[in-house]
C-alpha cells in the first residue's frame, strides 16, 4: 500500500511540531522551509490535520500551529485513517459486473486492516523518542 503525498506530508509536519517545546507555535511557512515542499499543499495538509484534531491553529499576529495533544497520543493509524481514502476498491455495480462472485473485495480489506494493525502499534512519540539525530537534522535548512 503507498500513502499519498497528503499523508506523507503530514506525517512530516507532525514530526516537526513533535520536535518543538510543549506549546511552542511555529508557522506553515517554518514547515514548508524545513522539508522544502509546497506551502500550498501544506496548508491544506495543516487544515485538513486541524480538523482531525491533532494540530491547533492559533489566529493572530502571535499565532501559528502547534501539537493539539502529546504525541503519545497521536496514533499513527489514526491519522492515516483521517487522512486517507482507504476504499481499494470500487464495487459499485455499475463499476463491476463480478462482484457478487469476487473475492478480491474481502482479501483487500484484510491486507487494509493488517496495515492499519500495524501502524496502530505506533504512535508520534515512538517516532520521537531517543532520536537527537532527527531534531538537528530539521534544525538544519533542507539542501537542495
Amino acid at each position: 500500500m503507498q500513502l499519498t503525498s497528503f499523508s506523507d506530508f503530514a506525517f512530516r509536519a507532525l514530526i516537526y511540531l513533535g520536535t518543538l517545546p510543549k506549546e511552542e507555535l511555529t508557522s506553515i511557512s517554518r514547515v514548508t522551509e524545513v522539508y522544502g515542499v509546497s506551502r500550498n499543499h501544506m496548508v491544506k495538509v495543516i487544515n485538513k490535520l486541524g480538523h482531525a484534531g491533532f494540530v491547533t491553529t492559533v489566529r493572530g499576529k502571535k499565532g501559528g500551529i502547534r501539537l493539539a495533544k502529546a504525541p503519545a497520543e497521536i496514533g499513527l493509524g489514526d491519522v492515516v485513517r483521517a487522512l486517507e481514502p482507504l476504499k481499494l476498491v470500487d464495487c459499485g455495480s455499475p463499476f463491476c459486473h463480478i462482484v457478487p462472485a469476487c473475492r478480491l473485495k474481502g482479501v483487500l480489506e484484510e491486507a487494509t486492516n493488517a496495515f492499519l494493525a500495524a501502524l496502530d502499534q505506533y504512535t508520534l512519540a515512538d517516532m520521537l523518542s531517543d532520536n537527537p539525530h532527527l531534531v538537528t537534522l530539521l534544525q538544519q535548512p533542507p539542501a537542495r
